[in-house]
């Protein structure tokens, strides 16, 4: 799903990854936990294509990302990367069905309907039906990361990526972000989440680190 071959960052004299190797699989859930300042949001950046290393390789589904105009990797993001984050990144001016429907809007085949649709059946399923019209000052921090959940998953993505998703939320919400993020890997998606939480190795299927520039995996 995911090769990493001899990635290498620097930032200008700082080496933060070196010469790191790896393969992400479909159908996993890895968990890459760490100290703060060891690269786990670099790394991730360069996964998704938000950042170039400065050595080595990216492949997405066989393709080498390193070749890919800009354009092409925004595509990439939109179509096979869902992203989660700790701050929910919500748009405040727009109610929850219409954060969900903005991936959608980049591909000029669906209608809006089929649009709003996909982001209710979503809202369904993480139990927010009486919630369409919300805006998120409206909705609890877990209700929006619900949201923002939908949100990464409307364009059926093959990659799902988190950056430290339940630092906001309570033990409850904490738990079903999880078990979403587990069953979303059952069905066959890549996840990887970064987090601080011991919890997450309840859920994960590989725990990775940093340690050096080079990522290596752990046991609980």
């Amino acid at each position: 799903m995911v090769e990493l071959n001899n990635i290498t960052k620097i930032y200008k004299v700082e080496k933060v990854l070196s010469d790191l190797s790896y393969v992400f699989e479909q159908g996993k859930f890895y968990a890459l936990m760490g100290k703060s300042g060891v690269g786990k949001t670099t790394l991730i950046n360069i996964i998704s294509t938000l950042a170039d290393p400065t050595i080595g390789e990216v492949l997405i589904e066989g393709k080498n990302v390193n070749e890919m105009k800009n354009q092409e990797k925004a595509i990439i993001r939109n179509q096979k990367i869902g992203f989660v984050f700790q701050s929910f990144l919500l748009l405040p001016q727009l109610n929850a069905v219409e954060n969900i429907m903005l991936p959608m809007f980049l591909d000029k085949k669906i209608d809006i309907e089929t649009m709003e649709n996909k982001a209710k059946n979503l809202m369904i399923r993480f139990d927010l039906g009486d919630k369409f019209m919300c805006y998120p000052h409206e909705l609890s921090s877990g209700q929006q990361q619900r949201v923002a959940i939908a949100r990464a998953l409307v364009n059926d993505p093959s990659i799902i990526i988190a950056d430290e998703p339940t630092g906001n939320l309570d033990e409850e919400n904490e738990a079903f972000v999880f078990q979403t993020l587990k069953a979303l890997s059952v069905e066959g998606k890549l996840v990887i989440v970064v987090s601080h939480n011991k919890a997450i190795m309840n859920y994960s299927d590989i725990n990775l680190s940093i340690i050096s520039g080079k990522l290596g995996e752990i046991n609980g």
